[in-house]
């Protein structure tokens, strides 16, 4: 059989370093009886070890001439389903048993949908119980970064309002065939409900969106239209701060304040 060959059009680099594949079963030291997912399993580098620690797994793989090869390898070591789909539309929830079983997901991401996949599967939290995922070192740092540093932005805020976030480790580019140019690193989500309760997640995550798309602005001018001088006033934040000097929880308060105000207007 022909080696496949990675494909730029689905940011392929199939991972091989068997160092790096035993720490990241290490951390996600999956259990029988667990409901797992791997997004793009690619070669199987990790979907070999998940199999046989749960004994059924579900993957999404996008990428047809890799099915085959995948159930070929794979065969006897488990029960294997494999979602011949694009993962940005499919549903985690219906891989559920129950409205009480919370899914575990585990991927190597394409870098460049990285982002909105992880919008997809945020969207998603309420059906997980964590996901651990190898993303572009840069993405993941953004991730867990601080109020206050120049990669504190939207992706931080939205992610860490939903999800308690750690970095677990850093992968060079020799890890992966072919060699990514970045260094990678794997991240670890833990969706909490009401982390930060919301009244209006859709005004959060506009406020949160026009804050960080006008960062060098002052809050008053990237949040006109959106927040009143008396709604940054009942949040208690001064409407003459910039977007990441504001914490996650800060963030929350201020959309509660203007989603308070809004329906007290409407209601009068």
């Amino acid at each position: 059989m022909t080696p496949h060959q990675p494909r730029k059009r689905f940011g392929q680099n199939f991972l091989h370093d068997q160092g790096v594949i035993a720490r990241i079963h290490a951390a996600i030291a999956a259990r029988p009886g667990e409901r797992l997912v791997e997004i793009g399993p690619g070669q199987g580098a990790i979907t070999a070890g998940l199999l046989e620690a749960v004994g059924e797994l579900d993957v999404v793989e996008l990428d047809r001439d890799l099915i085959e090869p995948l159930r070929a390898r794979l065969g006897g070591r488990g029960t294997l389903r494999i979602h011949n789909v694009d993962a940005l539309k499919f549903d985690l929830c219906a891989l559920r048993q129950g409205p009480e079983e919370r899914v575990r997901v585990v991927g190597n991401l394409p870098y460049n949908i990285s982002t909105p996949l992880l919008f997809h599967f945020l969207a998603q939290s309420h059906c997980l119980a964590d996901l651990h995922l190898m993303l572009q070192k840069e993405v993941v740092d953004r991730i867990v970064a601080e109020p206050g540093s120049k990669i504190y932005g939207r992706l931080s805020v939205m992610v860490q309002t939903q999800c308690r976030a750690r970095s677990l480790l850093r992968i060079g580019p020799g890890a992966f065939t072919p060699a990514p140019k970045v260094d990678s690193a794997v991240v670890r989500l833990e969706p909490v409900a009401d982390l930060y309760p919301l009244a209006d997640p859709e005004l959060h995550a506009r406020i949160v969106a026009a804050a960080f798309g006008q960062r060098r602005k002052t809050l008053r001018n990237s949040l006109s239209g959106l927040v009143t001088p008396e709604q940054f006033e009942r949040a208690e934040i001064d409407p003459m701060r910039r977007a990441e000097t504001l914490s996650v929880t800060e963030y929350a308060t201020l959309a509660n304040a203007a989603t308070c105000q809004e329906g007290q207007k409407t209601e009068n």
